[in-house]
């Protein structure tokens, strides 16, 4: 070790701290921006003062309205980001994304089904919702085994179940008339008309999730090795994948049947993450929480503001701005994906 050394790591961790810290910021700054995206405004003193000190029938109405939405969307974000820093562990393949192997369209048509047919069972969704991830995504890993993964197998098989849920999700909601607003909600992305049982919903289910990932930190990094390399250290490769998959489906599916299907989230907000913090899943794991809640928030208030009082469905903004990015990343490293 060189006597450099120890102070690289020190400016390394001073300026992640730094990161942290601006994102975090950030992201406060945006919660209040979003609070007051509207024809009601209340000041951060006034938000503040509203919910923890006296009554404030301004605040009362912000907060039933607005708040629930935007906690939704910072969820939703950190969850599906979160998930595609898993699946791109598990798949060695950085443009692995739950949108775009199709875990999300899975999850999508059973929580469509599971609304439409089971209304009185709305809490339990989510649970429909993580069968079909689960499904999708046993479908494009067992199709896409050939003795091993190819970064190339599993896009073009992810692809090919992307289409096939999103065109039987289309079936059904056409088969229903279409006039159901939770399925609506489900299939345009839309993060509109959230209430706080929503929020309770989708908190306990993220909260499990994100909880798990503390505890799979290490695999995650070990998975970047050569299977050989984890036996020889005595780590399960094959208990590494699963536990990590079930994981990242289970965040991906919950955002999807509260918020609908988000493309490109997964896929964007890793990317830059690494870029800023490394690829150490320690680190990697916590900022991507942070910036996919920021990432969402961000998409949401956009698109409340741009064709105001028309809404833009934040799953609309980001199919945007993540289909140049994902065609970027495959023509700068075009090479190494398709090896």
């Amino acid at each position: 070790m060189t006597p450099a050394a120890p102070a690289r790591r020190r400016t390394a961790a001073l300026r992640t701290t730094l990161l942290f810290a601006a994102l975090l910021a950030a992201l406060i700054v945006l919660f209040f921006i979003a609070v007051n995206v509207g024809s009601l405004q209340v000041g951060p003193l006034q938000l503040i003062r509203g919910l923890f000190i006296a009554y404030d029938p301004l605040v009362s109405t912000v907060f039933d309205l607005r708040i629930p939405r935007v906690i939704i969307a910072a969820l939703a974000g950190a969850a599906l980001a979160i998930s595609g820093v898993l699946l791109q562990a598990v798949m060695k393949n950085p443009i692995a994304d739950p949108g775009v192997i199709g875990v999300s369209s899975g999850a999508a048509f059973a929580a469509v089904i599971a609304t439409a047919t089971f209304p009185l069972l709305y809490f339990f969704t989510p649970l429909f919702a993580f069968a079909g991830g689960l499904l999708a995504f046993a479908l494009v890993y067992g199709l896409s085994w050939n003795g091993g993964l190819s970064p190339l197998r599993i896009i073009l098989v992810g692809v090919a179940i992307n289409a096939m849920f999103t065109g039987l999700t289309s079936v059904f909601t056409s088969y229903s008339g279409g006039n159901l607003s939770g399925v609506a909600a489900i299939v345009d992305g839309n993060i509109a008309m959230k209430t706080w049982g929503d929020v309770n919903t989708l908190f306990w289910y993220v909260l499990i999730g994100l909880v798990a990932c503390g505890f799979l930190t290490r695999r995650a990094n070990l998975l970047a090795l050569e299977d050989k390399t984890m036996r020889s250290l005595g780590v399960s490769v094959n208990k590494s994948r699963l536990l990590l998959s079930f994981v990242a489906v289970l965040l991906a599916s919950i955002a999807t049947a509260i918020v609908g299907v988000i493309g490109f989230l997964g896929l964007i907000v890793p990317h830059i993450a690494r870029l800023l913090v490394g690829s150490d899943h320690r680190v990697l794991i916590p900022f991507c929480i942070a910036l996919g809640a920021f990432t969402l928030l961000l998409a949401d208030t956009l698109g409340r503001t741009i064709a105001a009082p028309y809404e833009i469905a934040s799953g609309v903004l980001m199919a945007v701005a993540g289909g140049p990015f994902f065609i970027f990343l495959l023509r700068r490293d075009r090479g190494s994906y398709a090896s």
